[in-house]
Formats: C-alpha cells, structure tokens, sequence
C-alpha cells in the first residue's frame, strides 16, 4: 500500500478580492501550523479594516487537514466559514488560514449570493497563492560510535534521508528527516546495526 507522504500548502501569504453589488470582499491567505495564532492573525486585520462589517474565516490544520474550523462572524450561518472551507478542500490544501473581510455595500446579496461572494473571493486569494507540495518526515536522533559512521551514512544516502543536524566526534550524533513512506524500512535497516541508538524527536 502506498503511504501518502506529501501535502500542499502555501508558502506565503496572498490576497484576493471580488466585488458584488457595493460590497466589498477582501480575502487574505496565510501559511498556518498553530491555532493558536488565528486569533491574532483576525484580531489584526479587524484594527486594520475597523469599518469592515464582518471578518470570517477558515483554516485546515495538519498533514491530513484533520484540524479545521469555519466562523461566519455574524454572516447567516453556513454562509461565508464554509464556503471559504470548502475552496480549501477543493485546493487540496492545509496548513493554511484564509480570513475574508466584508465591506457592506448597503444591498443585502441573500444567502445564495454570500456563498458565491465569500467562494470567489477565496478562490482569488489561493489563484494569487504560490501552492508548494510539503514532504511529510518523521525526525529521529542517532547516535554511535565513530567507526559505524560509514554503515550509517551509507543507509542514510540510500534512502535519501536529510541529516538536520550532525556531530562527528568517538561518540557520533546525528538528528535525521526520514520521509513517512522510507520511514519504516529505514529504521528497521538502523535498528539492526550493534551499537547504535535511535530515538524519535517529538516536533510540536
């Protein structure tokens, strides 16, 4: 069974715009990888378009996109969080907030035209977006002695594994990135050389 070992994302923020009847619907992606900066990220933009109606938004978080959320910020439920989720499922993308601010033009779009306004205007946020695919890796410290260092090194360009960090002296230490798919035949290759001791590096 193939592993799924990459996913795409962008690598900088883009903004879009579209325009419906007078109202104004400014779209803004950002790289995201930590909730935690989605209140801030909003908070910001709220100071920066203080006359704005609404700010509404959605993000995907996580190789699979398995943390996500959508808020319509006083929009008619279902009427701008989703449709600016549904544009990132479409995409294929995670890692990523897209925040759309709504200034009202006075004539009221009903639902159907809120969905189409806050679609649109992510879909010309991520068409401005440089998409990039992300290698999904597992980090991992090993140390051994220096004689093993060929034997080791020899696995490690084998599998074309990336060495984040090295330190060659008797007693060798090296912190690896082994691509999910290579993950299982690489460490069960290391856990059978005498000598040497593999431990997994927990990235938060």
């Amino acid at each position: 069974m193939d592993i799924k070992d990459t996913y795409l994302t962008i690598d900088l923020p883009s903004e879009g715009i579209f325009k419906d009847k007078g109202s104004k619907f400014l779209a803004f992606a950002y790289p995201l990888t930590d909730e935690s900066k989605v209140k801030n990220i909003v908070q910001n933009l709220k100071k920066e378009h203080h006359s704005a109606r609404h700010h509404c938004f959605a993000f995907k978080i996580g190789n699979q996109g398995e943390q996500y959320r959508a808020n319509d910020d006083g929009e008619p439920s279902g009427t701008a969080g989703r449709p600016i989720l549904g544009q990132l499922n479409s995409y294929n993308l995670t890692n990523i907030l897209v925040v759309v601010v709504r200034y009202f033009g006075g004539t009221l779009l009903g639902v159907g035209g809120l969905i189409n306004a806050y679609k649109n205007a992510t879909i010309e946020a991520l068409e401005n977006a440089s998409i990039v695919e992300k290698i999904i890796e597992t980090h991992y410290q090993l140390r051994f002695d220096y004689p093993l260092q060929n034997t080791v090194m020899k696995v490690l360009k084998d599998f074309n594994t990336d060495i984040t960090n090295s330190q060659f002296e008797m007693d060798c230490r090296l912190s690896i990135a082994v691509r999910l798919s290579n993950e299982e035949a690489v460490i069960n290759i290391l856990n059978k050389i005498d000598g040497l001791s593999l431990s997994k590096i927990e990235k938060h």
